[in-house]
């Protein structure tokens, strides 16, 4: 589970904080940032070593999420590279298609930066600012780059420009509307041939056949299709099944990391993670998620494999992602206080006796540093993450929670003076309380959220852990939020050492509130509905407390000279409320109320003002700002000498944005362009 867009540890200094370019180049509605990984300089030979051969295992994974989004997404990428490649050799700049040239260009680095043609948050199809016809002349001006394509290039020409220019296909990557098919109306490629009802049978029938008491994560690493004969079955994603050559390659990486590793233990993380991948089984899945949550005292850490959900409409397969990371050793001493307190919080939750832990087990947390994103956490990336997924694991294991503290450094510096809160904020002394604290207070929210929210209150026994279906990564979203709210304005904090007085949370409130309401509409289209779980998850927690304060003028809109404000009259109150709504959400989650969850989403976390939105849209667009924020990767070099054996690593970050994704595809690419 992770947390989408704080400051932490391991500073660098100022000389160094000065020179380094956070904020690269800008196209669309997307900005690349840069994030620095501070201390790799500092680490042993070894540590180096073990680093660089588990980020070679993580863009080896690359290819597997492009096609997982879409089962064009490969065949698209191939061509549009090598156009680009092609045209890039020889364009003098005073071509007289160059209009032409630059939407295209653009339309690649949108396709690029959301691993294929859906956005990567509002999941709807880009729509090419080029003709088709000028599209075709160009692939086939270049005809002979494609002599190796299988089948000719006019099969794989007709294939790339239908997926591209069809209006009426593959129109959205992830369908959560109401009533209609969700895997139908999706284009993501998780399942061949069946309809939702098929694939909630099957994998009912598994559920029900499969250890009720620890259940599976049934699905989570297969496609599910049925065949001309009408069978439905499961096809792996394996080393010998699907997706099969770059999963090879990713095990030949973890199996020479692993001689790098820092202790047994993670060897076996390792060795266990190999074996999954080998078998696809999912017990063997489970045994390595509770030898990884358990593997607490390396530095060194990483995530490889088959681990989000947000991805499938039905919430049961998994997105491809990976993370490379070592500990920030200062800023980690603030989450492992909130961890060695994780059974106190849960005790005064405002939740349901019924619906706790009687004991929290292995909560485990720690500030990163991320060394490299892969998968569905590049470009754009989570700033935490908590994980396994599996409830019963957490319940009877524990999780591990890390923020990612250089990724949260560089949003900020980057966001420095972007007048988004002289634009939004009204009040003075408003602006003056997120100046102070926003960013202590929103380093904490991440804590909180991914240490312990996630990792709070259970199932009741029988519930389907999947029983929320679409609506389950919206209510685990925002019930993690909520926790994180809830507490932020505690005394406890203050004990703790955690916040710098009692008033600091009202940051926090105040942009939570701003968000949900209005700013986070910034990033959807006019007339669009709320499709990603994270913001529903913040629309829900922000309207659902707006509304239900009403009577008490808890929060208001106020137009000053024509434009809307927030305005917050009773901090207090409005915990209360946010507590009223955890515990609410709580029930749902813990009791698998589906019907309770879909109104909940449906009333408070969908549906979009008209009016406000596009006053938003107009106000924020004078800012110049995009709205979306992703990252371009260090790149690493291994040092060999003439044995071949690594004696240094080291890491640069001028690779340009446009090169790191052409070498990526060049140095990365194992699978073929249709996988069936």
């Amino acid at each position: 589970m992770a947390l989408t867009v704080m400051m932490t540890g391991c500073a660098m200094s100022a000389a160094a904080e000065n020179d380094f370019k956070y904020a690269d180049e800008r196209f669309a509605d997307l900005q690349m940032l840069r994030y620095k990984v501070p201390g790799f300089e500092n680490l042993s030979l070894k540590q180096k070593t073990f680093i660089y051969y588990l980020q070679e295992a993580a863009l080896w994974g690359r290819d597997i999420l492009w096609d997982q989004n879409c089962r064009y997404n490969l065949r698209v990428r191939r061509v549009l590279e090598e156009v680009y490649k092609q045209e890039m050799r020889f364009r003098t700049g005073n071509e007289s298609d160059r209009e032409e040239f630059q939407a295209f260009e653009t339309y690649l680095k949108r396709v690029w930066f959301s691993n294929g043609i859906h956005h990567h948050y509002g999941c709807d199809k880009f729509q090419p600012d080029f003709p088709s016809a000028w599209f075709r002349r160009c692939v086939q001006k270049h005809a002979s780059s494609f002599n190796d394509v299988q089948g000719g290039l006019e099969p794989l020409l007709n294939d790339v420009c239908e997926a591209i220019f069809n209006p009426n296909i593959l129109q959205k990557r992830i369908n959560l509307a109401e009533g209609v098919d969700l895997i139908k109306t999706s284009a993501s490629n998780y399942y061949s041939g069946v309809t939702q009802a098929e694939a909630e049978a099957f994998y009912e029938k598994q559920k029900a056949e499969g250890d009720a008491l620890h259940p599976v994560m049934y699905g989570m690493n297969s496609r599910l299709v049925k065949d001309s004969k009408g069978r439905i079955y499961e096809k792996k994603w394996t080393i010998n099944g699907l997706y099969g050559s770059a999963i090879k390659h990713i095990v030949d990486n973890l199996l020479l990391a692993r001689e790098y590793a820092e202790d047994q233990k993670q060897k076996e993380v390792i060795d266990l993670l190999v074996s999954y991948y080998r078998t696809g089984d999912l017990k063997t899945f489970d045994d390595y998620s509770i030898a990884w949550a358990g593997n607490t005292e390396p530095l060194i850490d990483f995530v490889n494999g088959f681990i989000e959900c947000y991805g499938d409409p039905l919430g049961l397969k998994c997105s491809w992602e990976s993370l490379v990371n070592f500990k920030d050793l200062v800023a980690t001493k603030r989450t492992e206080t909130l961890s060695k307190n994780a059974q106190w919080f849960e005790d005064h939750s405002p939740v349901d006796a019924a619906f706790k832990k009687d004991k929290v087990k292995g909560v485990s947390a720690k500030v990163i540093n991320a060394a490299l994103l892969a998968g569905d956490l590049y470009p754009s990336t989570a700033i935490g993450i908590n994980l396994p997924n599996s409830n019963w694991i957490r319940r009877e294991y524990g999780s591990k929670s890390v923020t990612i503290g250089n990724i949260t450094d560089a949003y900020n510096q980057a966001a420095k003076g972007n007048g988004m809160r002289e634009e939004f904020v009204l009040s003075d002394s408003d602006k003056e309380l997120l100046e102070k604290y926003a960013d202590v207070c929103d380093e904490l929210h991440t804590d909180l959220h991914e240490c312990l929210g996630h990792g709070s209150g259970k199932l009741l026994d029988g519930v389907d852990p999947d029983s929320l279906k679409a609506y389950g990564s919206t209510i685990e979203e925002a019930r993690a939020d909520l926790f994180a709210l809830y507490y932020l304005p505690d005394a406890k904090l203050v004990e703790l050492g955690l916040t710098p007085n009692a008033d600091a949370y009202k940051a926090s409130y105040y942009a939570q509130m701003q968000n949900g309401l209005m700013t986070q509409l910034v990033r959807i289209q006019p007339g669009k509905n709320l499709e990603e779980a994270h913001m529903r998850n913040r629309a829900l927690i922000a309207h659902w407390a707006f509304e239900h304060g009403k009577a008490e003028n808890v929060c208001e809109f106020v137009k000053v000279n024509g434009k809307t404000f927030l305005r917050i009259n009773d901090y207090e109150k409005l915990r209360v409320l946010f507590g009223k709504l955890l515990a609410e959400i709580q029930r749902i989650k813990s009791t698998g109320d589906y019907q309770g969850a879909q109104a909940l989403v449906e009333q408070y976390g969908v549906k979009v003002d008209p009016e406000l939105h596009k006053e938003v849209l107009e106000r924020y667009a004078k800012l110049n700002i995009a709205p979306y924020k992703g990252f371009i990767n260090p790149k690493y070099t291994a040092v060999k000498d003439k044995s071949g054996k690594i004696v240094d690593v080291k890491v640069s970050y001028d690779e340009g944005y446009a090169e790191q994704m052409m070498r990526y595809s060049t140095m990365y690419s194992a699978l073929s362009l249709v996988n069936e």
